[in-house]
């Protein structure tokens, strides 16, 4: 390669860095700009890091001739980000979830195709070498055709997380609560292992942090999967402490394998493994509960599998093949969470809408409190 690809990173939060560290460890790859809304936390940013440039808006970001941007802003500006950066002709790495309604995901999606740009999305989770090698057994049939599913999500967040930033724990800035913001790493994961969901059925609450947040905190539901096969979602943000999260799967002949995440941000195992002739399992609480992690603690665990899937969208920029995970492919997990929504506030079950070609026919996520 002649010269360097040439990133810039929108947005300065908690999962800024992340991306700035995987892109710094990789060769011929070079940060060169970050921009903020807070042009003092930009700047900040960017002098603890030696980053040339710190700007005000994403407009000057692309100025600065950049073939990469990192969108890593709050979810409800995610669209606008990625746009302005495909009418640029700039590659894009979105944060998930890629939008918090799929109308806006498709206008991303569209918008990227029409440009001839790549758009990924941080689904770091399915780096995990676990969480690959459950896939492994399904595509080559140890496992068989996935029957029944279970995804549980057990996490902790307090009030000073929720007040951390304005924009948390709202329908309209947020897009909604542990479903949407911790949960779909896990529901990623379950439709990679099961495929489309045809229809959810579900239940919402917010049953301990009603003083300080609108969406949910407390999540059940129900799925039924393009093959016949069914799954079941747990998701809060109460339990304390956090206990993790769990994606369990049942093949056709009765295989039983998981990937379990504790404590959270720790990397995935297989903790179960059920398969003929591999059997093996391992016991995730042999040293005890423990105390919850801080989110800063959580994001930096989490840092070898942001560099994974970093490398490989740079890799998918520089030999023009597909990202591991698609703006399309993120838009899965964002329908099925606006199907429980919606389910949820209609008191009935709810198809999600997986056809691309339907511009203005997606769920809308936002106002779905229940």
């Amino acid at each position: 390669m002649s010269k360097k690809l040439r990133v810039g990173i929108a947005g300065c939060g908690n999962i800024a860095d992340n991306h700035f560290q995987a892109y710094n460890s990789l060769g011929g790859v070079e940060v060169v700009g970050v921009c903020d809304v807070d042009l003092g936390r930009a700047e900040l940013f960017a002098a603890e890091r030696n980053i040339l440039h710190a700007v005000g808006s994403v407009a000057d970001l692309l100025d600065l001739d950049i073939d990469i941007i990192s969108v890593c802003t709050p979810h409800p500006t995610h669209e606008q980000v990625v746009v302005e950066a495909a009418q640029r002709g700039v590659h894009i790495l979105c944060e998930k979830p890629i939008a918090i309604s799929s109308d806006s995901a498709r206008r991303m999606t569209a918008a990227a195709k029409e440009a001839g740009v790549k758009l990924g999305v941080l689904f770091q989770r399915r780096f995990w070498p676990a969480a690959r090698k459950l896939r492994d057994a399904i595509d080559d049939g140890r496992i068989g055709q996935p029957i029944l599913g279970s995804c549980s999500i057990l996490l902790h967040r307090d009030s000073a997380y929720y007040g951390s930033a304005a924009w948390r724990g709202t329908w309209e800035t947020d897009g909604g609560g542990v479903l949407m913001t911790q949960g779909i790493h896990y529901i990623d994961l379950l439709q990679w292992y099961m495929g489309d969901v045809v229809e959810a059925s579900a239940q919402i609450r917010t049953l301990v942090f009603k003083d300080e947040i609108e969406v949910e905190d407390v999540a059940v539901a129900t799925l039924s999967f393009a093959s016949g096969a069914v799954a079941t979602v747990t998701a809060t943000t109460v339990a304390d402490p956090s206990i993790g999260a769990r994606v369990h799967i049942i093949g056709s002949g009765g295989v039983s394998a998981s990937v379990s995440e504790f404590p959270e941000g720790a990397e995935g195992v297989c903790d179960l493994w059920a398969v003929p002739g591999e059997a093996d399992h391992v016991d995730l609480f042999d040293k005890g509960l423990g105390t919850n992690i801080p989110i800063a603690q959580i994001n930096a665990e989490l840092m070898p599998f942001h560099r994974l899937q970093v490398a490989d969208f740079v890799a998918a920029v520089l030999n023009d093949t597909e990202p591991a995970v698609t703006g399309e492919e993120a838009l899965k997990s964002l329908e099925i969470i606006a199907a429980i929504y919606e389910s949820a506030r209609l008191g009935r079950p709810v198809q999600p809408h997986y056809s691309s070609n339907a511009a203005t026919t997606g769920l809308s996520v936002v106002g779905q409190g229940a």
